[in-house]
């Protein structure tokens, strides 16, 4: 059986929204004020899980990912472009802006409950889609990158308050960042 596990980049106050600045609100872009590095490779440690499992997007993160992933040429873009990537959708992609990508057939909760009996799920972004895999009590993980800046508002990670217990696995400081991976206390 997989784990269901969710990757963000995350502020001190807990928000997950427009990291880039790419939304156009007036906080956006916190995570690129301290230059490539702290977003830069590999940073959450999936390793192999990239390989092995599948990564799952909502369509709005999978839309701008699709924008950028395809034209880089570094190890870690070559492994993201090869990775079997599917997205909750209603409206449908045109899966042959990135490779290896498909949308999700019916309800993207029920389609985790069966996919987690094969292997791992990396919910990367996708607010929306992380918050009904939290409220059906499927997420297994967090991986955050926090960032040292407090925006004041904001989209939320645990905005929704769905009760979850978990505990902390490894704290490890990444430049001016801080990977913190919780996992679920069953």
């Amino acid at each position: 059986m997989g784990d269901v596990i969710v990757i963000q980049f995350a502020t001190l106050d807990g928000v997950v929204s427009d990291p880039d600045g790419r939304g156009g609100t007036g906080y956006g872009g916190w995570a690129f004020r301290y230059g490539p590095g702290p977003v830069a490779d590999d940073k959450f440690r999936l390793g192999a899980k990239m390989e092995d499992g599948v990564l799952l997007y909502g369509r709005r993160t999978w839309e701008s990912f699709a924008t950028f992933w395809p034209t880089r040429d570094d190890n870690f873009s070559r492994r993201m472009n090869a990775a079997t990537k599917r997205v909750a959708t209603r409206t449908g992609i045109d899966a042959g802006k990135w490779e290896n990508s498909a949308a999700v057939d019916g309800d993207p909760v029920a389609w985790v409950k069966q996919e987690r009996e094969r292997r791992d799920i990396m919910v990367i972004g996708s607010l929306s889609l992380v918050h009904a895999l939290a409220a059906a009590d499927l997420i297994d993980e967090y991986r955050l990158i926090t960032f040292p800046v407090v925006v004041g508002e904001g989209e939320r990670l645990f905005a929704g308050g769905v009760p979850a217990e978990f505990r902390f696995t490894s704290v490890e400081p990444l430049d001016v960042t801080a990977l913190t991976v919780l996992r679920r206390a069953r």
